[in-house]
């Protein structure tokens, strides 16, 4: 009876878990992210030297009238970008033509109320305070429709992206090694005579990754759900391999519940199992590390290499790191990373993802 519930119970988290998707992406991108804002900052400046080059003015007040133009386009490009960044949840939840729509008036509303603040503080004594607000919002107008153009061509760009990664992903995910499944069921074959009860515990480890393995990939996991996943995958090698595996956990300090996508962390250990552990004629050892500092998880995999150099190791197609910073950049966009290197025979990749993350 308790395996039964414990099965009922796998299979109850893993409907869960499908239903924990992916965010839509929305039309307006998060413009609460630094490289974002530094990219208003020199649209903004560069709007400003044009408008200032055209301005018709005597060239040797350029720098003195491109000082003053740069403040005020500068104040309208960083207050519109304010005010989208606080309505960024809401707005990726709306449809795209209303989600447009508002962006356009958010932006004639930050410059109708830039252009009073400016009037009231008497920056531009030529030019009356009608006057000053019809160019301002004229500009504003012209350049809002252009930018409205350029997120509606991302977004659609990003929604192609997407679905092509979704549709490579998924492939790539259902993909788990031939020998690693013939192994586990040879081991599982062997300890059904000599030890029942842990060959059943192998085989529903076993379970547990094909399940994982062949869900949706759209949707997300924690830590938590990746480190239970680990151990039983290396509980599955251990069966097989014996003294010539030794695993060390240092994962203490974790956040289980930080989110990533889903069998990130089983292709890397298999690696480390294939390439490292199995042609050593010596015992290797895996070790998993990790820390949680300033927002961000930093988990290590290291494998000793096999004795005698790269002749005794196995050649590979790093397919397995390309599918996971592939699924990372489509999650985390560039904040999160994967990086290898080798040093005193052993090999480390180390993961850097952001927790908490907010996808909205």
């Amino acid at each position: 009876m308790d395996r039964v519930a414990h099965y009922s119970n796998k299979a109850m988290n893993a409907v869960q878990k499908q239903q924990i998707e992916s965010p839509k992406a929305g039309l307006v991108p998060d413009l609460c992210r630094l490289p974002v804002l530094f990219a208003v900052v020199v649209g903004a400046e560069l709007l400003a030297i044009v408008l200032t080059l055209g301005g018709g003015r005597p060239f040797d007040r350029f720098w003195q009238d491109l000082s003053l133009l740069s403040l005020y386009v500068q104040w309208i490009a960083l207050g519109s970008a304010g005010v989208l960044c606080l309505l960024r949840g809401w707005l990726r939840r709306q449809g795209v033509a209303w989600a447009a729509l508002v962006a356009w008036s958010v932006v004639l509303a930050v410059t109708a109320a830039v252009s009073e603040a400016v009037h009231y503080l008497g920056v531009y004594q030529g030019l009356s305070r009608f006057d000053l607000l019809l160019r301002s919002l004229g500009v504003s107008a012209v350049v809002g429709v252009f930018l409205v153009h350029y997120f509606h061509l991302h977004y659609r760009w990003r929604r192609q992206l997407m679905a092509e990664h979704e549709a490579r992903l998924q492939a790539l995910q259902s993909r788990i090694r031939p020998h690693f499944l013939f192994n586990s069921m040879n081991t599982i074959a062997s300890l059904t005579r000599t030890d029942p009860a842990l060959a059943e515990e192998v085989t529903q480890d076993l379970a547990d990754l094909f399940r994982t393995s062949l869900s949706d990939a759209r949707r997300r996991a924690t830590l938590g759900d990746e480190l239970d996943l680990a151990r039983g995958y290396l509980n599955i090698e251990r069966q097989r391999l014996g003294d010539r595996l030794e695993v060390v956990w240092e994962v203490d300090g974790l956040p289980p519940e930080a989110v990533l996508p889903p069998l990130i962390m089983q292709p890397l250990l298999e690696n480390a199992v294939y390439h490292g552990i199995e042609p050593s004629a010596a015992p290797g050892r895996i070790t998993l590390s990790g820390r949680y500092h300033k927002g961000r998880v930093s988990l290590a995999i290291r494998n000793t290499l096999p004795e005698g150099g790269a002749e005794r190791q196995r050649p590979g197609n790093r397919m397995a790191l390309d599918n996971i910073r592939q699924r990372l950049a489509a999650m985390f966009d560039d904040n999160a990373s994967l990086v290898e290197s080798s040093a005193d025979g052993e090999y480390q990749v180390r993961l850097v993802f952001p927790h908490p993350w907010r996808a909205v």
